[in-house]
């Protein structure tokens, strides 16, 4: 077995890396790929002196500086990054592969990452590369580059379907992205934070390999740099290590990013991955083929969790709806706006308070109702627009209602769902007697009875039975099952 100062050579794409003993000697290639240009000598000495001042900010004593290579007339003719060599046990993704206890470790790691980006430079300049039209710009490149792959190494219809949900996720998110930019989201980062360049030490965490090349691309959002690591590790089979370090990183951070950003970012970190893999593909490495399919199923994942989505439940009094709506929001991380508490609210009235009129008077009239659910649909546009999904809780007796919410699904590119809830009249009937004044709802027998009556015919929603077992898995399956919005160009 080779010792720990073994020698070693490694190559990439654009660099030559030499392990000799305790130190790592890497030669950039002459090469010009497009997207680095690295054929100068000047070009490739100003990178080497780049990547060892970048990388100093996260791995400090890993970077010790550049040496020349010197030629027969002992003039430099080339230079090297030298680096500490670093144990190749403690890899990250080495540690994930073998399932090592590493959660402590990789709390650390988030809090240092929390900490670095907390500090790294921000400014016009770089916040723009955080805009919404910045991200789909990226996106649609890599669409054009990557469909001459559809049918072959890339499922034509998987492609598909990754460009439509991304494009509906972009298109009513301008909110969203305006905020972040605001809030100084957008900083001078890592730009690829991946499991192999990261090692756990036992006096912390050094992460190294730091986009060097082109500043634009370390101009990003904190969410989308954290993500690319949280998307490797679930590459790697670590989902729940994936899970746990991004609550870890938003705790430390304080970072208040919805969900489904999360889930786009890592959406977007995987596709790249599943384009590297087709790039690798055509150039002979029929393993690739393997990882071009994990990855693009892991960009559908994220994408189809991270819909943006407005629910619909309701139901006649009684019927569950609330206690429904609640759960379905725990689940699916999104957010409840509850008629009985936005009509109140309205009113000036404690939401805790008991009934201030009864059905058909007090704020319970029609011009009352049409004035909470302008309400309920105006605070979800706010919260849909900036990314969060929205379950509000009503009755949802008027299809006119029913067509204005379907109306704010279009407009903001969200995933509608409609479920109506139901129980038998017994149970009805119990829920009924048991409420309380302090409940939201005011609703007795008679007020149920009477809007049950008025109802109108809602042919569109699911019915969810809340009196048996298993009405959330059935809410939720229906809700992840509405069909998209069409695309809006």
């Amino acid at each position: 077995m080779a010792g720990p100062d073994y020698a070693e050579l490694l190559q990439t794409h654009a660099a030559v890396l030499f392990f000799l003993g305790d130190r790592v000697y890497k030669l950039k290639k002459p090469v010009d790929l497009g997207f680095l240009d690295f054929r100068t000598r000047a070009d490739r000495f100003r990178v080497c002196n780049r990547e060892v001042q970048l990388n100093r900010r996260l791995a400090p004593d890993v970077y010790l500086g550049v040496a020349d290579i010197l030629g027969p007339d002992q003039e430099p003719c080339d230079h090297l990054v030298v680096m500490r060599r670093m144990p190749a046990a403690r890899r990250l993704s080495a540690l994930v592969r073998q399932a090592e206890p590493i959660s402590a470790e990789l709390r650390v790691l988030a809090r240092t990452l929390a900490v670095f980006h907390a500090a790294a430079p921000r400014g016009p300049a770089v916040s723009v590369e955080g805009s919404r039209s910045a991200l789909l710009d990226r996106w649609d490149a890599t669409f054009g580059q990557l469909r001459r792959f559809h049918g072959g190494v890339l499922d034509a219809a998987a492609a598909e379907e990754v460009e439509r949900r991304t494009h509906q996720f972009l298109a009513g998110r301008d909110a969203l992205f305006a905020e972040r930019m605001a809030q100084n989201r957008i900083v001078d980062g890592h730009g690829d934070l991946i499991a192999d360049d990261i090692f756990l030490l036992d006096d912390g965490p050094r992460v190294l390999d730091c986009l060097e090349f082109d500043d634009r691309l370390r101009h990003l959002d904190v969410i989308d740099d954290i993500a690319f690591l949280a998307m490797d590790l679930e590459h790697l089979g670590a989902s729940d290590l994936a899970e746990r370090f991004l609550a870890d990183y938003l705790e430390f951070s304080g970072d208040p990013a919805p969900a489904t950003l999360l889930h786009h970012y890592s959406a977007y970190r995987a596709f790249v991955r599943a384009k590297v893999g087709c790039l690798r593909h055509e150039q002979g490495d029929p393993a690739a083929a393997a990882d071009v399919a994990a990855y693009t199923g892991l960009t559908l994942r994220h994408l189809r969790a991270g819909a943006v989505r407005l629910i619909l439940v309701g139901g006649p009094p009684a019927t569950g709806k609330s206690t429904l709506a609640g759960q379905l929001a725990d689940r699916l991380g999104a957010t409840v706006v509850s008629s009985d508490r936005v009509r109140k609210e309205l009113a000036g009235v404690d939401p805790g308070a008991g009934s201030a009129g009864t059905y058909g008077t007090g704020i319970y009239t029609g011009k009352w109702t049409e004035r909470t659910y302008a309400e309920m649909l105006w605070r979800a546009r706010q919260l849909l627009e900036r990314g969060e999904s929205v379950v509000l809780d009503a009755t949802w007796t008027r299809a006119e209602h029913r067509r204005c919410a379907q109306r704010l699904a279009d407009c903001t590119h969200s995933e509608l769902a409609q479920l109506r809830c139901a129980a038998d009249p017994a149970t009805i009937s119990a829920r009924l007697a048991r409420r309380t004044s302090a409940e939201l709802s005011d609703a007795d027998a008679r007020i149920a009875a009477a809007m049950t009556r008025a109802a109108d015919d809602w042919p569109q929603a699911q019915v969810i039975g809340t009196d048996s077992a298993g009405s959330l898995e059935a809410a939720v399956a229906a809700v992840t099952a509405a069909p998209e919005p069409a695309r809006t160009e």
